[in-house]
């Protein structure tokens, strides 16, 4: 259900496609994104299910938040509604900020 910056990256340079999918706020979005990204706040996740597994029959999706904790219970759901087609970011954003791309500013 998880995986890290480390991973995600591997994964990228191999030529797996992500469908990044930001579960922060808008405020937080503003303030750091990850390029490509798509924000879909937490709260708004049950009311685009149909839209996540459309995007998830086309390529996996990376569901991120600051720290990965929300993107994880978002994966979790996700899961119990049977999208199996998802993965969170460990450490979310910040995580990748310091692992991976550190021009993703840090809040």
């Amino acid at each position: 259900m998880e995986l890290s910056p480390q991973q995600i990256q591997q994964r990228i340079a191999a030529g797996e496609k992500f469908c990044i999918i930001d579960v922060r706020e808008q405020w937080e979005f503003q303030a750091a994104a990850i390029t490509g990204s798509n924000l879909v706040p937490m709260g708004s996740v049950p009311t685009r299910i149909q839209e996540l597994e459309a995007q998830a029959d086309i390529s996996p999706l990376l569901v991120i938040c600051h720290h990965g904790v929300r993107s994880l219970n978002v994966v979790q759901w996700l899961r119990q509604q049977g999208l199996e087609n998802c993965t969170s970011l460990i450490g979310g954003i910040d995580q990748w900020s310091r692992d991976v791309d550190t021009t993703v500013p840090r809040y």
